[in-house]
C-alpha cells in the first residue's frame, strides 16, 4: 500500500497566494482545488479533467509546497519539454531524464536531484526499467508520484500499455507519499480500474466532465477521391474567417500525411507533415514551427499534438476516422484551449476502416507463435534472464503485444519480474586510477579498485562483467552500478551501457503449455473483439440520429441536460449516412505470386496469417528481419481488409 502516512503536520500555507506567485493566477479552475488539497493532506488522488483543463498545475503546485521531489510520469516528450521551459521561466527548478540528454546534462540532474535542489523530475514509464535510474532513486524522498495518461493502465481503456501496470509496484519502491493519477478520457469502468489499481479513495477521484461548450463538432460525408478537394475548401474558408488560426489534421497512414501535405502546400496552405517516421530533428523543427506560428497547419498521425501547449489552435481535422471515441476526444481537445471558438471537422469516409481494422489484427499474434511464446518463458532454470528484442524475433511477436503477454503471466502469478540490467558495461578512465582512488577512504577504495581489477581492457575501453564481479566480491550488483555512476557524475570515468535484458523467476508452472498458449490466444482475440467493437462506435457516433456532443460527454459519464446546439445534427437536425465501403479480394495473380513468396520463405511465411499481413503491409519482427518489406508484394493489398485477404489465401 502506498505510503499515506505524511499528513500534513505544519499549517498548510495558502495554495492561492501560491498560485497567484507563481503561475499568475487569481483563482483556480474546475476542480484543481479539490486535487491539491487531497494530496496536501497526504492523500492520494485521481484528476480526469478534460484536455487543456488544466490536470499539471495539479501536481506543479503541490511540488512547490511539499518537501522533497514530485516524480513525474508521462509518455509524452512534448509536455515534458514544454512544462520544464515554462517552469524553469518562473525560477521553478524542473528537468526530465530521457535519452535525448547528453552525458553532462544526465550527471547536472542526477547530482540535482540527489542535493535536494530539484522540485519536478519528469520521466517516461520505461525509464524505471533503467537499473541505473531505479539506483539513483535511493535515498531520494518521492513526496509526490504523478502519473500522466493514467488511463494507460487499463486493459479496458483505449491505450493500454503494459509499462503503466508497474508503477504502483515502483512507486511502493520509491516509498512515495502519495501518488496523483491523471487522464482526459476515463470511461466509467477505466476510472474505477485506476482508483483500484493507484490505491485511490472514490472520494479523492475528482471528474470535472468532458463537454467543452467552444467546439463545434462538423460531419461531413466524403469519399477518398473528394476527400482533398473538401479538405482545402473547409481550411481555405476556416483560414479566411475572423477565427482564423493554427490547425491540426489528423491522418491514419505516414505516407497520407505527406501526400496531403503536399497538396495543400500546391493550393497556397502553409502546411507540413509530422509522423513518427521523421528522424527527431525533423519533428522537433516541424514541432517548434508550428507552435511559434498563428496561421500553420500541421498533417499529422496520431502521434503529433500530445502534451503540447498551444491554447489558440482554431481548427482540428479528421482525415481520416479515428480509431476510438477516446483518441477522437483526445484528439478534438487540443483546439480552443483558449477558451475561443473552434471548430472539429471530421471528414467520414467507410473505406478507412480497413487499415485501422488491418492494424488490429497486425497485433493479434498466430497460435503458433504464442506456443514458441510459452516455451520460451518456461525454461528449465526457475531463474532465466531474456532480451525482449530477441524474443520478439524468435517468436515473431510485436515488442509491444510481447511485454503486454509477460505482464499478464506476472499478474496471474506465473512469473514475477525482476528489475532489468544491462548485459553489457564499459566504461573509460578521465583520470589515472591513482588520482581516481586518492579521494576514498580505505574501505571504498579498495571496493572500487577491485572494480577496475576485474575490468578487461580493449584499445579505449574497459569492458566488465557485473555479476561475475559482484559474485567474486561478495558485494551486491546494485553497488556495483551505483559506484560507476557515482565516478561517472564526478567526471572521473565515461560509462557506457547496451543490452538491456529482463529478469524473471518462474513462480508456477502452467499444467500444460500448450492450454496457457491458448488461453492466452483466446485472451489476444478478445482484445481484438474490443478494438474492432471501438470502431463500430466511432461509425454509430457518426451517424447517430441525436446530439452528438451529447452522445460524446455520455460516454465519459457526464451527458448533457440539453442538445448543445453546435454539432452537425443540432445544425442540421438530421443523422449522417455514410456510404458502404468498397469491398474487394486480391486478384489471382496476386495470390499466386504469394504463394511463391511463400516458398522461398517457409520459416517466416509459414501460414496464411503471415501471408495475410505481408500483402496487406503489416510488419513483424519475423517479417522486418528477413527484409520482406522490400518485396513488391508487400503492402500490395494494404486496401483491401485482412479477413479477404486471409480468406482468398485459405481458399487457394
Amino acid at each position: 500500500m502506498i505510503n499515506h502516512r505524511s499528513q500534513m503536520i505544519r499549517p498548510m500555507p495558502d495554495i492561492h497566494v501560491t498560485l497567484q506567485k507563481y503561475f499568475g493566477y487569481g483563482t483556480f479552475r474546475d476542480g484543481q482545488q479539490q486535487v491539491i488539497e487531497h494530496l496536501l493532506n497526504g492523500q492520494s488522488a485521481a484528476a480526469v479533467f478534460p484536455t487543456g483543463g488544466g490536470k499539471s498545475l495539479c501536481y506543479q503546485l503541490p511540488a512547490l509546497i511539499l518537501d522533497g521531489l514530485t516524480l513525474v510520469v508521462s509518455p509524452l516528450i512534448a509536455l515534458m519539454k514544454d512544462q520544464i521551459d515554462a517552469l524553469q521561466a518562473k525560477g521553478i527548478r524542473a528537468a526530465r531524464l530521457d535519452s535525448s540528454l547528453s552525458l553532462e546534462e544526465y550527471r547536472e540532474v542526477v547530482e540535482d536531484m540527489r542535493n535536494g535542489t530539484l522540485k519536478l523530475l519528469y520521466v517516461a514509464p520505461e525509464r524505471f526499467n533503467n537499473e541505473r535510474f531505479r539506483a539513483a532513486l535511493e535515498q531520494i524522498e518521492i513526496s509526490l508520484f504523478a502519473v500522466d495518461e493514467a488511463h494507460c493502465i487499463s486493459e479496458w481503456g483505449h491505450n493500454f500499455r503494459p509499462d503503466y501496470l508497474k508503477l504502483v509496484q515502483f512507486a511502493r519502491a520509491c516509498d512515495a507519499k502519495r501518488l496523483l493519477a491523471l487522464t482526459a478520457t476515463a470511461t466509467r469502468d477505466v476510472l474505477q480500474d485506476i482508483c483500484r489499481q493507484f490505491e485511490i479513495a472514490p472520494g479523492c477521484a475528482v471528474n470535472t466532465g468532458f463537454y467543452r461548450p467552444n467546439l463545434t463538432l462538423r460531419t461531413t460525408v466524403a469519399s477518398a477521391t473528394e476527400r482533398d478537394r473538401l479538405l482545402l475548401q473547409i481550411l481555405s474558408a476556416n483560414h479566411s474567417a475572423s477565427h482564423k488560426g493554427p490547425a491540426i489534421v489528423y491522418v491514419t497512414l505516414q505516407k497520407t500525411a505527406e501526400t496531403v501535405a503536399a497538396f495543400l502546400q500546391q493550393n497556397n496552405i502553409d502546411a507540413r507533415h509530422y509522423h513518427a517516421g521523421l528522424k527527431d530533428e525533423q519533428r522537433n523543427e516541424v514541432q517548434d514551427w508550428f507552435i511559434q506560428s498563428d496561421s500553420s497547419v500541421v498533417v499529422a498521425t496520431i502521434a503529433f499534438g500530445m502534451g503540447i501547449d498551444k491554447s489558440n489552435i482554431r481548427g482540428v481535422y479528421h482525415y481520416n476516422l479515428p480509431k476510438s471515441l477516446e483518441n477522437y476526444s483526445q484528439e478534438i481537445g487540443r483546439a480552443g484551449r483558449d477558451g475561443e471558438p473552434a471548430t472539429c471537422h471530421l471528414l467520414a469516409c467507410a473505406d478507412d476502416l480497413t487499415p485501422l481494422e488491418n492494424f488490429i489484427y497486425g497485433d493479434t499474434p498466430a497460435a503458433s507463435a504464442l506456443s514458441r511464446f510459452v516455451e520460451c518463458v518456461f525454461p528449465a532454470e526457475n531463474e532465466f534472464d531474456i532480451s525482449l528484442f530477441e524474443l520478439a524475433r524468435q517468436c515473431d511477436i510485436r515488442p509491444l503485444v510481447l511485454r503486454t503477454l509477460l505482464t499478464q503471466l506476472e499478474l496471474q502469478a506465473y512469473l514475477k519480474g525482476g528489475t532489468p540490467f544491462y548485459a553489457s558495461y564499459q566504461f573509460k578512465p578521465l583520470k589515472s586510477s591513482q588520482e581516481i582512488l586518492s579521494g576514498f577512504n580505505e574501505e571504498r577504495r579498495d571496493f572500487i579498485g577491485n572494480i577496475f581489477r576485474f575490468a578487461e581492457k580493449a584499445r579505449t575501453w574497459f569492458q566488465i562483467d557485473l555479476d561475475q564481479a559482484a559474485l567474486a566480491l561478495q558485494q551486491p550488483r546494485e553497488r556495483l552500478v551505483r559506484a560507476l555512476d557515482y565516478l561517472a557524475e564526478q567526471n572521473m570515468l565515461e560509462v557506457k551501457v547496451a543490452g538491456v535484458r529482463n529478469r524473471y523467476t518462474v513462480l508456477k508452472r502452467p499444467p500444460s503449455t500448450s492450454d496457457l498458449a491458448e488461453v492466452l490466444f483466446n485472451a489476444a482475440l478478445e482484445r481484438e473483439q474490443r478494438e474492432l467493437q471501438r470502431l463500430q462506435q466511432v461509425i454509430d457516433w457518426v451517424s447517430l440520429d441525436a446530439c452528438q456532443s451529447s452522445a460524446l460527454t455520455a460516454r465519459f459519464e457526464q451527458a448533457l441536460d440539453e442538445d448543445c446546439g453546435h454539432c452537425s445534427w443540432c445544425e442540421n437536425k438530421q443523422a449522417v449516412l455514410m456510404s458502404p465501403r468498397n469491398q474487394t479480394s486480391p486478384a489471382d495473380s496476386v495470390i499466386d505470386a504469394a504463394r511463391a513468396l511463400q516458398q522461398a520463405h517457409p520459416q517466416v511465411l509459414s501460414s496464411s496469417v503471415e501471408l495475410a499481413r505481408v500483402l496487406c503491409g503489416l510488419s513483424s519482427p519475423a517479417i522486418s528481419q528477413a527484409k520482406l518489406q522490400r518485396e513488391p508484394l508487400f503492402g500490395r493489398c494494404e486496401s483491401i481488409s485482412y479477413q479477404q485477404v486471409l480468406d482468398a489465401l485459405s481458399g487457394h
